[in-house]
C-alpha cells in the first residue's frame, strides 16, 4: 500500500486547525458543543507525536513549552500536593486547561488521571533523548522535579484514579504503566532524582494485574498505550493485551473501549452497543507494524483509512452505525493514523 504525501498533510492539517495561539491542541474543534474545545494534557501528547513523526520540530516544541507553563503556573497547588497526600480529586493535577489561559477547568470531570502526568515525564525524558531539550529554565527544572515527587506522594502505583477514559476511580494498569514509564525516561535528565523504589512499585503492580486492565476491566482499549508509546510491557503481556482486545472489543468500525461502555452507546439501557473508537484501528496498525508483521499492520491501516469520515477522524462511531459523533475530528485520532500512515503506508 502506497500512501501518498497529500493524505498525510490533509490529516496533519486537520491537526493544525485545532491548535491555539499558545501552542496547545484542543481535542476537537472550538465550535464544538460537546466541551472538547479545551485542552487535555494527554490528547496534548498523543497529538504532538504525528508532528514528531514528520520532525516539525517547531510545533513540537511550542506544544512542550506550553504544557511546562501549565505546570509553572501551577507549581504552588503541585508542591502543595507533594508535600501533603492529597485527599480530594480537586487537589490532584488536573487534566484538562484552558488553552490560551492554562487556567484550570472547576467542574467535575474525573479530572484525577495519573497516566497523563506519566505521559508527560516520559515525553520529556524521550525528546532530550532524542535532543530536543524542552526542559531549560531553573523554574522548568524544580516544576519537573515535583512532578516525580507528585507521583512519589500519591503513591501511584496503588492510587485509584479515573484512568484514560476519565471515568470512576479504580486502580488502572494503563494509569500505573504510564507512571512507570515515564518515571524510567524521565531519569536522563541529570539534575532529576527519582527513588528506585517508586519505579518497582510500579513494576510489581503491573506483574500482579496484566493483561487485565483493572479489577472490573479484563481488557481495555487504553491498554494498547503500554505497548505504544511507552513500551513497559513484555513480548508476551505485549501479545495478550493485543490477543484479548482482538477477540473481545475489536468492531467494524473501530475498537470499543471496554465491555459495556456507556459513552455514546446506541442502547438505551448502556449495554451491548458500544461505541467504536477509531483510533483503535491505526493504534494496532503501529503496533504490528512495530512487531513487523506487514500484514497486519497493512490490514489494520486500511481499516483505519475507511474510517475517515469528510476527509477527517472522528472519535467514534455509534455501534453498527455509519454515523460518528460531534467530536470530529479528533485530535489524537488524526495524529495516530499520521503515524500509522508514515510507519506503515510506504
Amino acid at each position: 500500500m502506497k500512501i501518498e504525501n497529500d493524505l498525510v498533510e490533509k490529516h496533519l492539517d486537520n491537526i493544525r486547525a485545532l491548535q491555539a495561539s499558545s501552542g496547545l491542541f484542543m481535542a476537537s474543534r472550538s465550535d464544538v458543543s460537546t466541551g472538547y474545545n479545551k485542552a487535555w494534557l494527554r490528547d496534548n501528547f498523543y497529538t504532538c507525536l504525528a508532528f514528531e513523526e514528520v520532525e516539525e520540530w517547531e510545533t513540537v516544541i511550542k506544544v512542550w513549552k506550553a504544557i511546562l507553563q501549565i505546570f509553572v503556573k501551577h507549581k504552588d497547588k503541585i508542591d502543595w500536593a507533594r508535600k501533603n497526600k492529597p485527599l480530594e480529586t480537586w487537589q490532584y493535577i488536573h487534566a484538562r486547561y484552558n488553552p490560551e489561559t492554562f487556567e484550570e477547568f472547576w467542574e467535575e470531570w474525573g479530572n484525577k488521571q495519573n497516566d497523563a502526568v506519566g505521559a508527560i515525564l516520559f515525553k520529556l525524558g524521550d525528546l532530550e533523548e532524542k535532543g530536543i531539550r524542552i526542559v531549560e529554565t531553573a523554574e522548568e527544572k524544580l516544576v519537573v522535579q515535583i512532578l516525580v515527587d507528585y507521583l512519589e506522594s500519591i503513591e501511584y502505583w496503588h492510587d485509584p484514579d479515573n484512568g484514560v477514559w476519565e471515568e470512576y476511580e479504580e486502580l488502572h494498569m494503563s494509569s500505573v504503566g504510564a507512571c512507570v514509564a515515564g518515571l524510567k525516561k524521565i531519569r536522563i535528565l541529570p539534575y532529576i532524582k527519582v527513588p528506585d523504589y517508586i519505579i518497582e512499585r510500579g513494576e510489581e503492580t503491573l506483574r500482579k494485574f496484566l493483561p487485565r486492565e483493572s479489577n472490573s476491566k479484563f481488557t481495555d482499549l487504553a491498554l494498547l498505550s503500554l505497548i505504544y508509546p511507552f513500551s513497559v510491557v513484555d513480548e508476551k503481556q505485549a501479545r495478550d493485551i493485543v490477543r484479548h482486545l482482538e477477540y473481545h472489543l475489536e468492531r467494524d468500525r473501530g475498537v470499543i473501549r471496554y465491555k459495556n461502555d456507556r459513552y455514546y452507546n446506541k442502547n438505551d439501557d448502556g449495554y451491548s452497543e458500544e461505541a467504536e473508537w477509531c483510533f483503535g484501528f491505526p493504534w494496532l496498525s503501529i503496533i504490528y507494524k512495530l512487531w513487523a508483521d506487514e500484514e497486519r499492520a497493512h490490514e489494520y491501516l486500511q481499516k483505519s483509512i475507511e474510517t475517515i469520515y469528510k476527509d477527517q477522524i472522528p472519535e467514534l462511531y455509534y455501534s453498527d452505525s455509519p454515523k460518528p459523533n460531534d467530536n470530529t475530528p479528533l485530535a489524537w485520532a488524526e495524529s495516530l493514523f499520521v503515524v500509522a500512515l508514515l510507519r506503515t503506508g510506504r
